[in-house]
């Protein structure tokens, strides 16, 4: 239960716009809700930390302790039957980046019609009577689900619930005195820290691998990991052995501690070359504890679209620090921020007093807040600083789906502007509606980018510019002339901010510093 991708591919994804913070959640925490019960958080258990020791005494230690409360997990679907929620297999498909089928286990349709399609992965208990965390991917859509313990015990498991969002499931088996592992806290985890991976790799039950923390916070690399607008974006990576089978397994730290999920590999073989990433535990049992408790996960919301920062941001902004996360717009018109005063082009700095390093930590503080609560939100907007008291809101059950972009009609004529190395061309009516485009998006659409130009790399084919925001005045943009007005009076060396609509995404900010 794993993806692969190759470096080009990382490359790519960290390029273009962030689609898995797009619409900026707290908690994370938005599901189908599927076979979910009502009833209290689940009671985990806080065990005694192991001693510290030598390394190799420490990984014994963990090993004796935690392996018998992983599980192996067998997850059987019948033959012929769609993936529950998804639509056709062939839709399934499409909606996965190429080379990540594996990760979203997905079914080749010709091998649903030949039989029972069956998959594998990992597991762990976290209370005494019988709940277990695991990945979404690992269960969904399935039909029956089998547990093995390390002592050759099976148990049929429930689905209590799952989250695709954050790929996390609980499921319940039925016992009482089982063997359990004791959750840490992933905050306090330092990079370069000793970890162990416990799962079941290629049909080898209950593996022991050692690593260290490579990095927190990925985000941004792996927004291509899960398309959905309120996909997770903060995963812990660790260089101990992962491989198809791990998914779901316990990540550990030296003091026996759970402190994330193992989820996936970066690979060009769909096998460990040294890059492992595991979901925090903080937020695994958030998920957990809305999905026992509420029957439901629950997610609290800004209401924005956001992006990390990167250089031209800073400059435009006045900081001096490569930091933030960027708005890029609003998801509805009822939109918290937005009612709160937040414009496109803000770069929120802080919450509730914390310094936002990227968008991967401002979701971090956020999501532990509950909807309806309030957070103090501070951004600086073109150098003048703001603070906001924004009261959160609950996502929506589902995530309203706008059509991607079919062949367009014959476009209109196409103008090029070399100050920002871009050739534009104005939207028809015609186009419009052929591309669902709504009127308020109706703006120039970029057909080509220089490859050596200041929008190299910010801007792509199929965006279309709907607004100039910086300078001042702010135009709106739907004719070449439009823009072409506020460039004829920038120097080389200017800075440019635009607000950019991309059907199927939404807005984002765009800043680009002007060519000689």
């Amino acid at each position: 239960m794993t993806f692969h991708f190759s470096r080009s591919r990382i490359a790519a994804i960290a390029a273009t716009a962030f689609i898995g913070g797009v619409f900026f959640a707290s908690s994370l925490d938005w599901t189908q809700g599927l076979f979910a019960q009502s009833g209290g958080k689940v009671r985990t258990e806080t065990l005694a930390p192991l001693p510290v020791g030598a390394p190799s005494e420490g990984f014994a230690a963990i090993a004796e302790r935690v392996t018998p409360a992983v599980v192996s997990i067998q997850a059987e679907r019948d033959a012929r039957r769609p993936r529950a929620g998804t639509g056709s297999p062939q839709q399934q498909r499409r909606n996965v980046p190429p080379g990540f089928e594996e990760f979203f286990n997905q079914l080749d349709p010709r091998q649903q019609q030949q039989g029972p399609a069956e998959s594998s992965g990992s597991g762990f208990i976290v209370s005494k009577d019988g709940y277990i965390l695991t990945n979404n991917h690992v269960v969904e859509g399935a039909d029956r689900v089998k547990v093995l313990m390390s002592d050759r015990r099976e148990f049929k498991a429930k689905i209590i619930g799952r989250d695709p969002q954050t790929d996390v499931a609980v499921l319940k088996i039925d016992g009482s005195g089982l063997p359990v592992v004791g959750l840490g806290d992933d905050n306090k985890l330092r990079i370069g820290e000793w970890v162990v991976a416990i799962g079941n790799p290629l049909g080898l039950n209950f593996t022991v691998t050692a690593g260290i923390i490579s990095a927190k916070g990925r985000g941004n690399e792996l927004a291509g990991l899960n398309r959905d607008n309120y996909a997770i974006t903060d995963f812990i990576q660790t260089d101990a052995a992962i491989n198809p089978g791990n998914s779901g397994g316990p990540l550990m730290n030296t003091r026996g501690e759970v402190i994330g999920i193992n989820s996936a590999i970066a690979s060009q073989t769909g096998f460990y070359s040294g890059y492992g990433f595991a979901i925090p535990i903080t937020l695994a049992k958030t998920v957990m504890d809305d999905i026992v408790t509420h029957g439901r996960v629950r997610r609290a919301i800004l209401g924005v679209t956001i992006n990390d920062v990167n250089a031209e941001d800073a400059a435009v902004a006045g900081l001096k620090q490569i930091a933030g996360a960027k708005v890029g717009g609003f998801n509805t018109e009822d939109s918290p921020a937005k009612r709160a005063g937040m414009e496109p082009g803000d770069i929120i700095v802080k919450v509730e007093g914390k310094d936002v390093d990227r968008v991967s930590g401002l979701q971090r503080v956020v999501r532990m807040h509950q909807p309806g609560e309030s957070i103090e939100v501070e951004v600086v907007r073109y150098g003048q600083r703001k603070t906001f008291n924004i009261k959160l809101q609950e996502a929506p059950a589902e995530a309203e789906q706008v059509a991607t972009a079919e062949e367009k009609p014959a476009a209109s004529e196409s103008v090029a502007n070399p100050k920002i190395g871009i050739t534009l061309e104005a939207i028809s009516a015609e186009v419009a509606k052929a591309n669902n485009i709504a009127d308020q998006f109706r703006g120039l659409r970029v057909i080509a980018v220089d490859a050596a130009g200041p929008a190299a790399q910010k801007l792509d084919q199929q965006d279309i510019i709907v607004k100039v925001i910086r300078p001042e005045p702010a135009t709106v943009i739907r004719a070449t002339a439009d823009l072409q007005k506020t460039l004829a009076r920038m120097k080389g060396g200017d800075y440019l901010s635009l607000l950019v609509y991309r059907v199927g995404v939404g807005t984002r900010v765009v800043n680009l510093k002007i060519g000689e």
